[in-house]
């Protein structure tokens, strides 16, 4: 496990370090801490594993930007684990970049032709802006291969093994030699896995992974945001030849709401008040996020545009402590249409403040008459 050290430190690069330059600086360490070139040393393979935990962090775009504003505890909370569990876990993470990095045959260490984990899986779910508030759970249904029960994912028919391929004696490569040049290609008997199926699995057809439909359960906590991303461990696709599942990342994305709008942690609303309830105050039902109803004060002589602030009826942080706060906007409503006796009393107002009025509208006789 990588220590609490700066990843940025860890490599020895700079903050504003480009991509080209955090590749170096990796690859310069990880020549001196490869395990291979450190047999036994369980120090170096530690140290190994440090380094490749902030590569894998800074040279991703995404993952540093995290990183950078939220540190490590950011990066758990976005879904992200650059732990590595071993070494292997690493050479199959990063893929070809060790042979960029050593050479073929050059301490790279060739790649476990035995159980591989799996891909993850990427599944986008909509929510309502409530459910982001509050919490929830979701039932997802998920459509892809799993292991076969039947051979265990080993793509042999129960009884039987499978066995190192004989054209590439287990090395999923045939080298050919050409002149000065040595060329590596893919074994095509066993499609580079190294070994081969007799029996097949009748089951799956010596695939060892079957087309399947489950449903897994997620928890959403309270307090997530448009984009945020939750990881289920070991919820993906099923590694080849037996190996461990890769995990599920679900990419939330919260639907717009009909009444409010979320800022950060706060929750903005509008709410309509007659122009009399505006001018002497009066006691207001909120409606909250959740359905219920808050109790909120009108100031007296409140205008267009003033707003009422509910303390802590907002949105959780996410993953710790406090919450916003619900902003409500005064909308004064105007009536379009008075009776006589309501218009006169208005009249009479006006004509107590000397605020100048159109005059009253005449009737359609009177009209006639003038």
């Amino acid at each position: 496990m990588a220590s609490e050290e700066d990843y940025y430190a860890i490599l020895g690069v700079a903050k504003n370090a480009s991509g080209a330059e955090v590749k170096k600086a990796y690859r310069r360490k990880a020549i001196e801490y490869h395990p291979d070139r450190n047999q036994g040393s369980k120090e170096a393979e530690e140290k190994f594993k440090e380094i490749s935990e902030a590569y894998s962090v800074l040279s991703d775009p995404d993952k540093r930007s995290v990183y950078d504003r939220f540190g490590k505890d950011g990066l758990r909370g976005a879904g992200y684990s650059p732990h590595f569990s071993s070494v292997e876990d690493i050479l199959s993470s990063f893929g070809s970049l060790f042979d960029d990095f050593f050479g073929f045959g050059m301490g790279g260490r060739r790649r476990s032709r035995g159980p591989q984990r799996g891909a993850d899986l990427r599944y986008d779910l909509e929510i309502t802006l409530a459910e982001a508030v509050q919490g929830t759970e979701r039932e997802l249904e998920l459509a892809h291969p799993v292991a076969c029960e039947t051979c265990q994912g080993s793509g042999a028919k129960p009884g039987t093994d499978r066995r190192t391929c004989p054209r590439c004696q287990g090395t999923g490569q045939l080298i050919q030699n050409q002149g000065f040049f040595t060329l590596s290609t893919t074994c095509p008997a066993c499609h580079g896995q190294g070994s081969i199926v007799e029996q097949p699995c009748p089951a799956c057809n010596g695939e060892g992974r079957v087309d399947r439909v489950r449903t897994v359960t997620l928890s959403i906590p309270a307090g997530v945001d448009d984009g945020n991303r939750l990881r289920l461990s070991s919820e993906g696709e099923p590694g080849p030849r037996g190996g461990p599942p890769g995990d599920l990342y679900v990419f939330l994305h919260v639907a717009p709401d009909e009444r409010f709008v979320r800022q950060g942690l706060d929750l903005h609303v509008e709410v309509e008040v007659d122009f009399v309830q505006a001018a002497l105050g009066t006691s207001l039902d909120l409606t909250l996020v959740d359905g219920s109803n808050k109790k909120a004060d009108l100031r007296r002589g409140s205008q267009p545009g003033d707003v009422i602030v509910v303390r802590g009826a907002g949105v959780p942080r996410l993953r710790g402590y406090g919450r916003g706060d619900l902003i409500a906007h005064v909308k004064v409503l105007i009536p379009t249409k008075l009776t006589a006796e309501q218009e006169q009393l208005l009249r009479d107002y006006a004509a107590s403040r000397k605020i100048e009025v159109a005059e009253k509208r005449k009737g359609f006789f009177q009209r006639l008459k003038s």
